[in-house]
C-alpha cells in the first residue's frame, strides 16, 4: 500500500516552508521502518522509489508546480529513472533527501534526488517527468512560461545529457 500517512506528513510539515524556485533544493528527512525492508534487512529498493515520492511531490508544492497542476488541469507523469546504489540503509535508521529539478528540455522535467546518512550518499536517482493534459505532454517551454520562470533551461549536468543521450539509443519496444 502506498504510504498516505507518510505523504500527508510530508506535505504537513512543509506547508509553512518558504517556496523555492523551480531549481531549488527541498530537504526532508525519512526514517526506514521494519516494513520497509527486504530480506537482506536493508531499505527495499521498490520501497526506494517510494521514499522519493516523499520528496518530489513536497519539492513541486514549494516550487509552485502543484497549483499550477491543479490550474491548469494538468498532470504530471514518470517517463524514466535510473538509481544508483552505493550504501545501506537499516530499519530506524534516518536518512537526509536532498531533491531539486537540474532542467528541462522539449518534453520533459528533470529531476535529481539523493538519499545521506551524514557525509555518505546512500543512493541517487535522476527523474525524466512530463507535464500532460487530454491531448498528451505539455511542452516545457509552456509549462515554464505558464509558471513565469524562463522556458529556457539551465544547462542540464553532463552526466543527464549523457543519460538522454543514452536513452534516446535504447530500443523501444525492448526486443523479446
Amino acid at each position: 500500500m502506498y504510504p498516505v500517512i507518510r505523504m500527508v506528513y510530508q506535505l504537513a510539515v512543509t506547508r509553512n516552508a518558504p517556496p523555492l524556485p523551480v531549481t531549488g533544493t527541498h530537504v526532508s528527512y525519512h526514517r526506514c521502518w521494519p516494513w520497509d525492508i527486504d530480506l537482506w534487512m536493508e531499505l527495499n529498493n521498490g520501497r526506494t522509489l517510494t521514499f522519493y515520492d516523499l520528496g518530489r511531490i513536497p519539492l513541486a508544492k514549494r516550487a509552485g508546480l502543484v497549483d499550477l497542476l491543479k490550474r491548469e488541469g494538468w498532470g504530471m507523469t514518470m517517463a524514466g529513472a535510473s538509481v544508483r546504489y552505493r550504501a545501506r540503509i537499516r530499519a530506524f535508521e534516518v536518512v537526509e533527501m536532498r531533491s531539486r529539478v537540474v532542467g528541462w528540455d522539449e518534453r520533459f522535467l528533470y529531476l535529481e534526488q539523493s538519499m545521506w546518512k551524514g557525509q555518505t550518499c546512500c543512493n541517487q536517482i535522476v527523474y525524466r517527468s512530463a507535464v500532460t493534459d487530454h491531448t498528451g505532454i505539455v511542452p516545457m517551454g509552456q509549462v515554464a512560461e505558464t509558471m513565469g520562470v524562463d522556458p529556457q533551461s539551465p544547462p542540464l549536468p553532463d552526466w543527464v545529457q549523457a543519460w538522454i543521450d543514452a536513452e534516446a539509443v535504447r530500443p523501444w519496444p525492448p526486443a523479446g
